[in-house]
């Protein structure tokens, strides 16, 4: 088994990473959304003085950009349920920000009433989408709106579950097929210096057909990482049909429940767990179980018995690796929760040893 947590401020010290690897971590997920390796080479540098201190050779995952949507960069806005909210085109948004912000104080002068619409930027290529009626998903679906009109340059829209947003943010549209590029000219910079900084395995978000996972391939074969592991993240109903045919071109499946869950109606998203499982298990194609597997541990110090079970059952229905995110990346008890997934999983292995016999 192998057991990933994430990198983040909230385990970006040597000390606690090394604890990290002491109980059981193999390797750990960098999340390339908001950064470049570059950026996070600072980070990566705890990262293997903790894991040579614990004596492990560790596993470095990317996640990359991919063609996931996501909103642009904005200050942090807090939306609440009934909230009038206005979908503007990111790069319209960035080049109006310096206007909007000069209007501040003069619109904190007036009324509630007189205060403008709340904006958030989003990628020019869902607007079209975005009809009367349609559902939008924010942050994994923490985040949902509904859009009232659209005059093509943008589109108005009602919170129906509000809560605090921040920059570059997950935005799901269920419904829609839209089909941005595989890789961002971001996903290349990184894919290019993978080896450099140790890069074991890639993260392919948001896959929709074996031409993904190739154009993966070919930028680490152009940039002399032919040996980089690629792991296809099954995030929507188009990369659940299609993971037959994505088999031959990944070196692992990741089952990633977030967005999964978004593109489903969530009492629907057990069975499709089991349903990717058995596809795997069946293909001998080792996969990956993610998402909010401790999630109650960011605040908490021990998780819920329906969290330990599903990591159990993870790991009985065929699961080589589980990894948590934000427990460990954003957290308050990063080491806590590695222990739980390590000795949950190795309880798991224990069981199905146990029923050979």
């Amino acid at each position: 088994m192998h057991y990933y947590g994430t990198l983040g401020p909230a385990c970006r010290d040597t000390n606690l990473l090394t604890q990290m690897f002491q109980a059981g971590m193999t390797g750990m997920r960098l999340n390339l959304s908001h950064m470049t390796l570059e950026e996070a080479a600072n980070d990566l540098a705890l990262f293997r003085e903790a894991a040579a201190n614990a004596g492990v050779v560790p596993e470095l995952l990317i996640d990359l950009q991919g063609p996931e949507l996501r909103i642009g960069r904005m200050p942090s806005l807090l939306l609440k349920d009934d909230d009038i909210v206005l979908l503007i085109d990111s790069q319209l948004y960035a080049e109006e920000s310096g206007a909007r912000e000069k209007n501040v104080e003069t619109d904190a002068q007036h009324s509630e009433d007189a205060v403008p619409l709340k904006a958030i930027p989003v990628p020019r290529i869902t607007l079209p989408y975005l009809t009367a009626g349609q559902e939008v998903l924010l942050d994994d679906g923490k985040i949902l709106l509904t859009v009232q009109e659209n005059d093509q340059a943008s589109a108005k829209a009602v919170v129906k579950r509000g809560g605090t947003l921040v920059s570059r943010k997950s935005m799901a549209i269920p419904g829609a097929s839209i089909h941005p590029p595989a890789l961002t000219d971001q996903d290349f910079a990184n894919l290019a210096v993978a080896k450099k900084y140790g890069v074991t395995g890639v993260m392919q978000p948001f896959v929709r057909s074996r031409e993904d996972l190739e154009a993966v391939r070919a930028a680490l074969l152009f940039a002399g990482a032919g040996d980089v592991r690629i792991f296809a993240k099954i995030e929507n109903l188009e990369g659940m049909e299609q993971l037959p045919e994505l088999l031959p071109a990944a070196d692992e499946i990741v089952i990633a429940r977030g967005d999964l869950g978004n593109s489903m109606p969530l009492w629907k998203l057990p069975a499709a767990q089991k349903i990717l499982s058995s596809i795997c298990k069946k293909a001998d194609k080792p996969f990956m179980v993610v998402t909010q597997m401790l999630s109650s541990m960011e605040n908490a110090a021990v998780p819920t018995r329906a969290e330990v079970s599903d990591i159990f059952n993870a790991v009985l229905d065929g699961a080589s690796s589980v990894m948590v995110t934000g427990e460990t990346a954003v957290g308050h008890f990063p080491v806590e929760v590695i222990k739980y997934l390590v000795n949950t999983g190795n309880a798991a292995c224990e069981w199905l040893e146990m029923q050979k016999k």
